[in-house]
């Protein structure tokens, strides 16, 4: 499967912007969503031991362990799937997967965000810049509606919020795919180190009080590496 390529942006009246490496495509598919995930396992696995530092100050020290166990699950189910798979679908499978076999906060809160998506962006076979909006808004409130944080709690929902905002702002311009997931992951990046002046209010955390000060929530950390490899992959 491949995306959509944008029309010659260099006709009169196109934006420049646009013309930025990796940022033409109109739509995204399920080979997108694939690959997606194939390039967060590597990531995850990768940031395993920081993961498992920034978790060590301030919670179990397991979130890098746990995130990387539950991606490499996915891996070989990638290996299965169907020549008519949605992106949606893909979606789901890492949800139930997630669920599954991440222990700790981690699992149900991305397992939800993931199902949420799923069923926000439904049977379509693939995603323009809207959709992406949409997917986006509902991984994160499926995280809110799981987890009950808000933004300033400390947790992830501080590079989520970040996130989805930019991402609607990008594409109400009128932004490519690649674009408003570059932004979304910008921001995320943005939000993450905004945490760590933070005193938690949400999870482990928020028993050390003023302890928590200084430290980058991990989750939010995490958070940042899905959405930049989201956006790695639309620019590949």
């Amino acid at each position: 499967m491949t995306s959509k390529e944008q029309p010659d942006t260099a006709k009169a009246g196109a934006d420049p912007s646009d013309t930025a490496p990796g940022t033409a495509s109109l739509t995204l598919d399920t080979a997108w969503t694939v690959r997606w995930i194939r390039r967060s396992a590597e990531v995850l696995a990768a940031s395993r031991a920081a993961l498992n530092t920034l978790d060590r100050d301030i919670g179990d020290g397991d979130h890098g362990e746990n995130m990387d166990r539950g991606f490499q699950a996915i891996l070989p189910k990638l290996e299965d799937l169907a020549d008519d798979t949605t992106p949606g679908a893909v979606l789901k499978l890492v949800a139930t997967t997630l669920i599954s076999t991440v222990g700790g906060a981690a699992g149900p809160l991305y397992g939800t965000a993931f199902l949420k998506a799923a069923g926000a962006v439904g049977s379509a076979s693939s995603l323009d810049a809207a959709a992406l909006v949409v997917l986006l808004t509902a991984a994160r409130d499926g995280i809110v509606l799981r987890g009950k944080a808000e933004e300033g709690d400390k947790t992830m929902i501080d590079a989520w919020t970040p996130a989805v905002n930019a991402a609607a702002t990008a594409q109400a311009a009128g932004s490519a795919v690649g674009a408003v997931l570059l932004a979304a992951a910008d921001a995320a990046v943005s939000g993450a180190q905004a945490t760590e002046p933070l005193i938690a209010r949400k999870g482990r955390a928020s028993y050390l009080g003023e302890r928590a000060i200084g430290h980058r929530d991990p989750g939010s950390q995490s958070t940042t590496l899905l959405l930049r490899a989201a956006a790695d992959v639309a620019a590949a």
